[in-house]
């Protein structure tokens, strides 16, 4: 009997050959009725193994707690279909999740419930691709059809599976069957393909391709795969297709089935993943990854032309403060406007890229010169310089950027990035919106930086960090008041450096807090051991600021040594108060809360001095020694002391100058109402045990 007028036989053999998808019958007790090759494949049941028994063995133990197979059935019978994703398990123990449908059965005549058409399909893998673009968002759209007899169970089938599936005769090439998914993405509008041949009810765009599809498979004893890009009535789509010659009793090809998975938008998925992991999700622009790739890229390209290419580094100036006073989310549009300005003054094939915080990078290809690179830098500077206005605000930020060209400076991407950096480094150290360009002299102090820091570490681990104390004195009385705690650093091959040499260097690698908390702790220690009323100062650095414990710090180092707190004194310069000074002078009136002073160093250095008097109550103001070693010579500098001292004595605050050398300068600060003085004149920082303790009265 032919197959196609055997339907039952068909729709068998289909089943039989459908490898990839669990299809079999469930008694109305749920009992496991026949079992296809796709159930075994997906579940590792032989069907002698598994028939007979309750599809609950499917479930975890936790589903099987909590009813769910009885509720799937119970759904399917009282709604007519139940379609579920979910975790299966196996055999072996082993779990996957698949996609479920389960449709009732039901006597044609008497509409007596006979059994269930239960179809499953193991979509691990989709739901991973969607696992890891929606972030566990789970997704449920599964398929069911129930049927009343073997027949309607197989069209069933063959309606919910959402691929499309086609069989062709093999002789007539004739088109047996074809799903409403087939039809949907093949078939024209109003024609139906069973019976037809494939140009008379298929889109034309279609017809070469399933043809083709076909005709592969009709020749292949293992199928034929492929996955295309084809014009179907639903528009462009890529097909995952598999084309299968299959046999009949006596052994010969009668028909190929074709079976088309629309792979569109796990492909679409999958570009969105690459596309999210090589770009910045803020501005778009590439990001770190994809930076080091077109870097690599563009120094072959170089390599091959002769050309040269370059790596900029770029840094955001003031970019924290707006932060902080705006909000998260208004830099967020900062960064947004800031890399479409940068963008619009780069060649096409130029790589601007993100590479976090208000960090950027370029690469620039294909350069004849050098300078090419220098004028880039500074069109790049000049167009951050008009204001921005983002939401009724008007700002300006500035932008320091380092240079480094390939090959002249390094061959390789990882240290031309790393000379860039070196020479933005330098651009801000040079005072910031501008750029410099890498010179081997960059790499010697950056190798130098390192050195440092290791030495520091060791240092601090050694116990080679040691204080030496200044006295500051009052001249009306002859008398020293306290003294000035100074960090020295007694090196075992390089002797006594000083803290203009390793600070800053402390600073940038966060070791100023070890090394601040340690000078802390010991000027408290040795002040309470000297059985005096004399106070002691104690430098803090703008970046200990940014520790949340510094009060806590202090405290504890008074509440150890046992000094009062109204004998340590705290000395801050005015960048304390430059950035982020709404939270630092928080910072300090809760240091004043412990009962400590504070003074202001450097004072008259800064931007914005007199307002720092009124933003917070000093206890003591310290002239820079600047002023005093030109007050001499320089009228302007003198009437810069004299403004200093009625100021701080209009307002009640004492007043030390720094850097007195000489009975002149002594005589004339004295003389402008300056009540204390520090400097060379009365002694030069020394250890604890040979500090001056007394001064000799004026003549």
């Amino acid at each position: 009997m032919p197959l196609a007028a055997n339907p039952d036989m068909m729709y068998r053999l289909l089943i039989q050959s459908v490898a990839d998808y669990a299809i079999y019958q469930l008694t109305p007790e749920g009992i496991v009725a026949n079992w296809n090759p796709g159930a075994q494949r997906a579940k590792g049941y032989q069907a002698e193994e598994i028939i007979g028994q309750h599809f609950s063995v499917f479930y975890t133990d936790e589903d099987r707690h909590a009813g769910l197979p009885a509720l799937s059935l119970d759904t399917a019978r009282n709604e007519g279909r139940f379609q579920a994703e979910g975790l299966r398990q196996r055999k072996d123990g082993s779990h996957f999740w698949t996609s479920v449908v389960i449709e009732p059965i039901k006597d044609e005549h008497s509409g007596q419930l006979i059994g269930y058409a239960k179809i499953t399909r193991d979509i691990s893998e989709r739901r991973q691709h969607e696992l890891e673009l929606l972030k566990a968002k789970e997704l449920a759209e599964q398929y069911s059809q129930e049927m009343t007899t073997l027949s309607q169970f197989l069209d069933s089938v063959i309606a919910n599976i959402p691929a499309s599936v086609i069989v062709q005769d093999l002789h007539s090439q004739q088109i047996l069957l074809a799903n409403q998914q087939a039809e949907r993405l093949f078939g024209r509008q109003g024609t139906r393909m069973v019976g037809q041949l494939p140009d008379q009810c298929l889109v034309p765009a279609a017809v070469d391709y399933l043809e083709q599809q076909l005709a592969r498979g009709a020749r292949s004893t293992k199928g034929y795969a492929a996955e295309t890009r084809v014009d179907t009535a639903m528009g462009p789509r890529t097909l995952r297709s598999r084309a299968t010659l299959c046999d009949n009793r006596e052994g010969q090809g009668d028909y190929v089935l074709f079976v088309a998975e629309d792979a569109t938008e796990e492909l679409a998925a999958h570009a969105q993943i690459h596309h999210m992991a090589h770009h910045d999700a803020l501005t778009g622009l590439p990001n770190r990854t994809l930076f080091h790739e077109r870097l690599k890229q563009a120094l072959l390209r170089g390599e091959d032309s002769d050309k040269l290419t370059a790596a900029l580094c770029l840094d955001l100036d003031n970019f924290k403060n707006i932060n902080d006073t705006l909000g998260h989310a208004f830099g967020d549009k900062l960064l947004r406007a800031l890399g479409k300005r940068l963008r619009r003054e780069l060649r096409e094939h130029d790589t601007l890229a993100r590479l976090g915080g208000d960090e950027f990078a370029v690469v620039l290809s294909g350069l004849e010169t050098g300078d090419a690179a220098r004028n880039t830098a500074q069109r790049l500077i000049e167009a951050i310089c008009p204001p921005f206005h983002i939401e009724g605000h008007q700002f300006s930020v500035g932008v320091s950027i380092g240079v480094a060209v390939a090959p002249d400076d390094h061959d390789q991407a990882e240290q031309l990035l790393g000379y860039a950096d070196m020479a933005l480094y330098e651009a801000k150290r040079n005072g910031r919106n501008r750029y410099e360009c890498f010179h081997v002299e960059l790499d010697v102090a950056a190798r130098q930086r390192r050195l440092v820091e290791t030495d520091l570490r060791t240092a601090l681990h050694l116990g080679q960090l040691q204080l030496h104390y200044q006295p500051v004195v009052d001249q009306q009385s002859a008398s020293v008041t306290g003294y000035e705690a100074l960090l020295r650093w007694e090196h075992p091959s390089r002797g006594m450096i000083m803290p203009m040499d390793f600070i800053p260097i402390a600073e940038e690698t966060g070791l100023i807090h070890e090394i601040g908390a340690r000078a802390l702790n010991l000027a408290c220690q040795e002040a309470a051991s000297w059985g005096t009323e004399q106070t002691v100062s104690v430098n803090l650095s703008a970046v200990q600021f940014k520790n949340a414990n510094l009060v806590h710090t202090v405290a504890l180092a008074l509440a150890d040594s046992g000094l009062p707190a109204t004998r340590l004194e705290l000395e801050i310069t005015e960048s304390v108060l430059l950035g982020n000074s709404e939270e630092n002078v928080r910072t300090l009136r809760a240091l004043k809360d412990l009962g400590v002073s504070i003074s202001l160093d450097d004072f008259g250095t800064g931007y914005s001095s007199l307002g720092y008097l009124r933003s917070f109550p000093f206890d003591r103001i310290k002239i820079d020694k600047s002023f005093v070693h030109d007050m001499c010579e320089s009228r302007e500098a003198m009437s810069i002391i004299r403004a200093i001292t009625e100021l701080s004595n209009s307002l009640m605050i004492k007043t030390t100058a720094e850097g007195v050398e000489s009975a002149e300068q002594m005589e004339r600060l004295l003389a402008e109402g300056c009540s204390h003085f520090q400097g060379y004149l009365y002694g030069r920082p020394a250890p604890a045990s040979e500090r001056l303790t007394q001064v000799l009265p004026r003549a």
